[in-house]
């Protein structure tokens, strides 16, 4: 994803060479993006056309489940960047380039566009929810609690608060609501920014991108993930057309159970990234777009307010009442 942190974009020493050993020899590499991550992305200009050189400290980044899982979305007859060159001791991978249509400022552009695309998204993930997750490492209530704590671990010492009791206890009211379902493929960070619009018909017109943290999890997270969007409004009503068209074509879930976990996974994902935001800034020291942080706080406004939330919301009600629920820590 694209980040609002300065990185440095000189090309690694030994680009050039690694370009050269698959076939790119002499190509022109220009700057692209960084992302919250350390990778860092350049473009490769050269006479057969262009790619993405993808440089991921081997120390910082290990590039083997996004080509992993690439390969998995390709065969699904989705469409994932191909590897062009890999060279994984160094951090290099040259990828097939997506270009620079990505949904979200696309949108920005040409906003009547937006049901059609958010359809299509939807549709991909009702297609790769039909396949089996494989051996990917379950998205499973140890990891979720760990996210859920990222804001009691790091948000809440910003402002000054010690940890409140009852923290976990609220969540483990919550956590048996989202196991009802078999586990999915679930990308994890599936929203407009992570979505290019390619010229390809059908499912292979959106490509996908920063899917390496791939689990098996709830099918209702990386549909919240898409429709509860830190990066972009998303309208009640097209959130809940999305929805609507995602249970309509997977008639054999139970779709109130499957709301309330949609409702629960929402607010982890959300207080989570409140918890990310606070790490990225103080142990980072990157700090994210101060655009995302009053969207991510009225999206949690919205979680609490649902009914599976009860626990959670009590819980902020007496430890984290409105006031404190700030845009940003104080630096």
């Amino acid at each position: 994803m694209a980040a609002s942190f300065k990185t440095s974009m000189i090309p690694p020493a030994n680009a050039p060479a690694f370009l050269a050993a698959n076939g790119w020899g002499g190509a022109e590499i220009r700057p692209l993006a960084g992302d919250w991550s350390f990778r860092r992305y350049f473009r490769v200009h050269g006479p057969q056309g262009t790619a993405v050189l993808m440089d991921a400290p081997p120390d910082k980044e290990d590039s083997r489940p996004f080509l992993s899982m690439g390969r998995t979305l390709n065969a699904l007859g989705l469409s994932a960047p191909r590897s062009l060159g890999e060279d994984l001791d160094t951090g290099l991978v040259l990828l097939e380039d997506f270009g620079d249509d990505r949904v979200g400022p696309v949108l920005a552009r040409d906003p009547a566009r937006e049901t059609a695309i958010y359809a299509n998204a939807v549709d991909i993930l009702i297609e790769l929810h039909r396949h089996p997750s494989g051996d990917l490492r379950p998205y499973d209530v140890a990891e979720l609690r760990r996210e859920a704590r990222l804001m009691i671990d790091w948000y809440l010492p910003e402002i000054g608060i010690a940890e409140a009791p009852g923290y976990d206890a609220a969540w483990d009211r919550l956590w048996p609501l989202v196991g009802a379902n078999p586990a999915v493929i679930t990308l994890r960070d599936y929203h407009a920014d992570n979505l290019m619009l390619l010229d390809l018909p059908g499912l292979r017109g959106l490509g996908l991108l920063d899917f390496q943290d791939a689990l098996a999890g709830h099918p209702a997270y990386d549909l919240v993930s898409l429709l509860q969007d830190i990066r972009r409004d998303v309208t009640p009503e097209l959130e809940a057309a999305m929805l609507g068209r995602y249970l309509d074509a997977r008639p054999g879930i139970d779709a109130r159970a499957f709301c309330a976990a949609y409702d629960i996974l929402g607010a982890q994902r959300n207080i989570k990234i409140v918890g990310v935001f606070t790490r990225l800034w103080r142990r980072d020291g990157k700090r994210a777009d101060p655009a995302y942080l009053p969207r991510v706080w009225r999206l949690i406004e919205g979680n609490l307010a649902q009914p599976a939330l009860a626990p959670v919301r009590a819980w902020f009600d007496a430890n984290l009442p409105p006031a404190l629920r700030q845009a940003e820590p104080a630096a």
